[in-house]
């Protein structure tokens, strides 16, 4: 470990089996915080804690439905009986929809989206803060994502559940700036990680019809997904380079440090400059 800034610090990461919670654990540890990696996938949990011990950093692993509130009163009790104490929470797991424009979009579709990405950060969030209050102190940094600055960044479902992250956000920080806690937010562009492959209870087909519609040729075949056919272009038009699920860790770190201390109420995009089109 070669960083103190997050010496004898405790840190819940959620969706850390992959992607950018993977990257964000790896990063906070290496750092010297003691992390709780989260994520409904065991085993990859369970490797992102053997990757922190084998580079000795402290890392324990809960693995469930963080929309279930025995999970999250599991992953909250845990951090504190391992580690004492709970200064950082990193609400970062989250899936992505089918890109359905809203009159496509099926109860079961919007139902697990809204779960997954909006209640379960809810869920986690009040759990942790009666225990950040009574310390007077604690952050949390969310993963909002572009499609919580816009309306043209995915589909219905997930613009919403990522729009309702952002409002979570403002008012965390608008409520509890005065005893000590901060509420910020990364919005991320396209990043290279494996989203896609959790979604839809990653069925193949669906995923694969939607990425060849994503992909197809200008001229639509007809009875295309209205969603997929619409934000194509505007996804491969503005969007910008695909960053490193490192890339977006390294912003989300930052703003759970000391150095944004009077950084709060932010949603950082990290899209290379994909909302300033």
């Amino acid at each position: 470990m070669n960083s103190t800034r997050f010496e004898a610090r405790s840190v819940i990461v959620t969706g850390a089996a992959s992607g950018i919670g993977r990257a964000a654990a790896l990063l906070f540890a290496e750092e010297g915080a003691k992390v709780l990696v989260a994520d409904l996938n065991q085993d990859g949990a369970e490797e992102t804690v053997k990757t922190i011990k084998a580079a000795g950093g402290n890392a324990v692993s809960v693995a469930g439905d963080l929309s279930d509130p025995q999970v999250v009163n599991e992953v909250v009790t845990t951090a504190l009986q391992s580690f004492g104490s709970l200064d950082v929470l990193v609400n970062n797991a989250g899936i992505m929809d089918s890109m359905a424009a809203l009159a496509d979009v099926d109860d079961a579709e919007w139902e697990r989206v809204m779960r997954i990405n909006l209640t379960a950060p809810f869920l986690l969030t009040r759990a942790a803060l009666p225990h950040m209050l009574s310390a007077g102190h604690g952050t949390i940094v969310f993963t909002a994502s572009e499609a919580g600055l816009r309306g043209s960044a995915a589909g219905a479902a997930y613009t919403a559940s990522k729009h309702g992250v952002v409002g979570l956000v403002k008012s965390l920080a608008v409520m509890y700036r005065k005893q000590g806690i901060r509420a910020t937010a990364i919005a991320p562009g396209g990043t290279q990680t494996n989203i896609l492959a959790h979604s839809l209870g990653a069925e193949p087909d669906k995923m694969s019809a939607l990425m060849n519609t994503l992909v197809q040729p200008q001229d639509d075949a007809e009875g295309a997904p209205l969603g997929p056919t619409v934000l194509r272009d505007i996804l491969a038009t503005n969007s910008g380079r695909q960053s490193t699920p490192e890339e977006q860790a390294a912003a989300l770190v930052f703003l759970a440090s000391d150095a944004a201390v009077q950084i709060n109420g932010v949603v950082l995009p990290v899209d290379d400059g994909w909302s300033a089109v």
